[in-house]
C-alpha cells in the first residue's frame, strides 16, 4: 500500500462519551467484520472492560475504505489511563474529538486534546448522542468552537448508537487527515507503541513504521536493548492478527520474533534493520511517572517467584505499571508497585486474578515523598517504613497537583468545600457557559489518592469531571502514623499523613479495624501511635468459655478460683498469640470517611 493512501487516527474523548460505540460503527461501515463477529464495544475485548463500561487498553485495528487503509487506534477515556492515550497519539496523524451532546466538554476531553495538539494532529470534531432527549447540540457545538476555533459546519453531528451521520466521517478522515510522512527507501525505523505476551508465541510487539519497511524473515535489532532477532512473522492488525509479507512505510502492524523474555521489549523502543541500522532512535513517549504506590504480596509466601514472573508478563501489556521487590515484617516478601491512580490499582489487582489466577494482598496505597535529612541527603520515600528516624529529618516535601474540575454551577459550593477540606487552594475559576464553571486548584496528591474522585462524582450527581497534572513538591508537616496490634506495629497499615489530620484518621482506623479483625481467645488492643505517643485505642474483646457453668451453689471462692485460673491462661496466650489481619482490613482503610 502506498503511503499516500494510509491514514492513522485515534479517537479521543472523556470517559463514557461513546468512543467504543463510534469505533463499532466505523468497523461496520467499512465491513471490517462480518455480521456474525459483530458485537457491542467489539474493541473492548477484556471482560473487565465490558463489565465496567470503560476502555482500559488502547486497541489498534485496520480498515479498508475506497482504496485507503485506515488504522484506528482506540484510546481509554479515564484519567488513570492517560499514558495509553499518549502512546496512541504518538502513533497517529489525526484524531476524532468526540463530545457527548448531553454532557458537553469535560476535563479529560480538554487534557487529551492538548496532548493531540502538542503532536500536531489534525482534529476532526464530532458531536455524539444527538438522538438523546437531554441533548443540547447547539450549546455543546458552541463549546467545541470555543475550544478548538473551528467553524460550526466543521462539526459532525452523529448518533453512534443508531449510526446516524457516521458515514461522512470516513470521507472526512480520508480528506482531512494527512498521510504519514517518511522515507520508504531509508533504513528501517519503527516505533513500538504496545506489546502483549502470548504463552505459545512469546512477545508480540505492535509498531508503526516511520521510515523504510519491514519484511517477514528480516533480521531486526531493538534499539534500547541492542538485541537482534529474526522477524518470524509480520502482519496487520485486524480483529485477529493477519500475517503479510511486508509492512510498508507509514503503516501499523505487529511482529513476532520468538522473544520469550518480557524484559527484552520496551514500549517506546525503536525497531531497525540489523545489517543497515538507522542512526538514531525515534523520540518515544515521556517516561511514565507512577503517582500511587502500594505493596503487593502473594497470599501464600512460597508463591513469591511465581508472582515475579506474572508481574513481568503483565508489565508487557501495561507499560505504565512499575514494580520493585520489597519485604514487610507482617507480610513477608513481595513487591512495591507504582500505579497511575486508584482505579489503575483496582484494575491491575483484578486482572492479575482473572488473567493469571494470582491472588495478592495489597497494602494501603500512598504517594512518594522527598525527605531532606540533617546530613543534606535527599531520599525518595515510597513507603512509610522507609522513613528515617524523626531526629534526622530536616523537612519532608510532598507532591502537589494542579487539579482542573469542570462542573455545573449549581454544585459550585459543595465542590469548593470538598477541595478546601482536602487542603486545596483556589488558583482560578471561570464560567465556560452560563451554567458550567471551571475551577483550578493546587492540592496535595496524597489527598486525592483515596476517595476524592468518588466523592466529587457523588456531590455533583456525576456531572463534575476531573483532570490533574503534577506541578512539583512542596514542604509539608507530615507525621508517620503507626497501627499497633497487640503491641506489635503492623507495618502494612502504617501511613504518612498530615499532622492536622492524624488524630482523626487514627481514631477512625482503630474503630474500623475493631469491626474487621475477628475475635480471638485473648483481648487484642488496637492502637494508633505517632512515635511513642498513643493517640487512639480500641479493644477487640476476647472469646471466653463459661468456666463457672459447673458451679451451682457453694462458696463464691470456688468461682473466683476458676476465673483467676482462666485469666492466667489468657495472659500467657496473649504473650505468644499472633493477630491475623484479613485483606478486607487493608482495603477498608481506603474507604474511611
Amino acid at each position: 500500500m502506498e503511503m499516500k493512501n494510509i491514514r492513522n487516527f485515534c479517537i479521543i474523548a472523556h470517559i463514557d462519551h461513546g468512543k467504543s460505540t463510534l469505533a463499532d460503527r466505523l468497523l461496520e461501515l467499512t465491513q471490517t467484520l462480518s455480521e456474525r463477529d459483530m458485537e457491542a464495544q467489539v474493541l473492548d475485548d477484556m471482560d473487565l472492560e465490558r463489565e465496567k463500561g470503560i476502555t482500559i487498553k488502547s486497541h489498534a485495528i485496520q480498515m479498508q475504505y475506497k482504496g485507503y487503509v485506515l488504522n484506528l487506534i482506540d484510546t481509554p477515556g479515564h484519567v488513570d489511563f492517560s499514558y495509553e492515550v499518549s502512546r496512541s497519539i504518538a502513533s497517529c496523524e489525526g484524531a476524532l474529538l468526540v463530545v457527548d451532546a448531553s454532557q458537553g466538554v469535560q476535563a479529560q476531553t480538554i487534557a487529551n486534546l492538548y496532548h493531540a495538539i502538542d503532536h500536531n494532529l489534525e482534529i476532526i470534531p464530532v458531536l455524539n448522542k444527538i438522538d438523546m432527549d437531554s441533548a443540547q447540540p447547539d450549546v455543546v457545538a458552541d463549546q467545541i468552537i470555543d475550544l478548538i476555533g473551528c467553524k460550526p459546519e466543521d462539526i459532525f453531528r452523529i448518533s453512534a448508537r443508531t449510526g446516524e451521520g457516521v458515514a461522512p466521517i470516513l470521507d472526512a478522515i480520508v480528506e482531512k487527515i494527512p498521510a504519514p510522512q517518511g522515507d520508504p527507501d531509508a533504513p528501517l525505523q519503527a516505533l513500538i507503541f504496545d506489546s502483549v505476551f502470548n504463552p505459545f508465541r512469546g512477545v508480540i510487539a505492535y509498531f508503526k513504521v516511520k521510515n523504510g519497511s519491514i519484511r517477514s524473515g528480516q533480521k531486526v535489532k531493538f534499539f534500547a536493548t541492542g538485541m537482534e532477532y529474526e522477524a518470524d512473522e509480520v502482519g496487520i492488525l485486524k480483529l485477529k492478527l493477519q500475517p503479510t509479507k511486508e509492512i510498508g512505510c507509514g503503516d501499523v502492524g505487529y511482529i513476532i520474533s520468538g522473544i520469550k523474555s518480557a524484559a527484552e521489549v520496551k514500549v517506546g523502543d525503536t525497531i531497525t534493520d540489523a545489517e543497515n541500522p538507522c542512526s538514531e532512535a525515534i523520540a518515544g513517549f515521556e517516561e511514565v511517572k507512577p503517582m500511587v504506590f502500594a505493596g503487593m504480596y502473594p497470599v501464600q509466601a512460597d508463591k513469591f517467584e511465581e508472582l515475579r514472573a506474572v508481574l513481568e508478563k503483565f508489565q508487557l501489556n501495561d507499560a505504565s505499571f512499575v514494580y520493585e521487590p520489597e519485604s514487610s515484617l507482617a507480610l513477608g516478601s513481595g513487591f512495591r508497585c507504582g500505579f497511575l491512580g486508584l482505579l489503575h490499582l483496582e484494575i491491575v489487582q483484578e486482572r492479575l486474578f482473572r488473567e493469571f489466577d494470582m491472588d495478592v494482598v495489597t497494602t494501603v496505597p500512598n504517594v512518594s515523598y522527598k525527605v531532606y535529612t540533617m546530613q543534606g541527603e535527599v531520599i525518595d520515600v515510597h513507603n512509610p517504613s522507609g522513613l528515617p528516624s524523626p531526629t534526622s529529618i530536616e523537612r519532608i516535601e510532598e507532591p502537589f497537583i494542579r487539579a482542573q474540575i469542570i462542573s455545573k454551577s449549581e454544585f459550585f459550593g459543595p465542590v469548593m468545600k470538598l477541595c478546601l477540606d482536602k487542603r486545596g487552594t483556589l488558583v482560578s475559576q471561570h464560567y465556560i457557559t452560563a451554567d458550567r464553571v471551571e475551577l483550578n486548584y493546587d492540592m496535595p496528591l496524597s489527598e486525592i489518592v483515596f476517595d476524592f474522585y468518588d466523592k466529587l462524582k457523588s456531590i455533583s450527581k456525576g456531572y463534575a469531571s476531573f483532570d490533574y497534572h503534577i506541578t512539583g513538591y512542596r514542604p509539608a508537616k507530615l507525621v508517620k502514623l503507626d497501627i499497633l496490634l497487640n503491641g506489635e506495629p503492623a507495618d502494612a497499615l502504617s501511613t504518612l499523613i498530615h499532622a492536622d489530620n492524624a488524630y482523626d484518621f487514627g481514631r477512625k482506623m482503630c474503630v474500623k479495624l475493631k469491626d474487621l479483625i475477628p475475635r480471638q481467645q485473648f483481648d487484642i488492643p488496637i492502637q494508633a501511635a505517632i512515635g511513642g505517643k498513643i493517640i487512639a485505642r480500641e479493644t477487640v474483646k476476647q472469646v471466653r468459655k463459661d468456666v463457672t457453668a459447673k458451679c451451682y451453689g457453694g462458696d463464691v471462692t470456688r468461682k473466683r478460683k476458676l476465673l483467676e485460673k482462666q485469666k492466667e491462661g489468657k495472659k500467657r496466650m496473649r504473650q505468644i498469640g499472633k493477630v491475623q489481619v484479613p485483606q478486607s482490613a487493608f482495603m477498608a482503610v481506603l474507604k474511611l470517611d
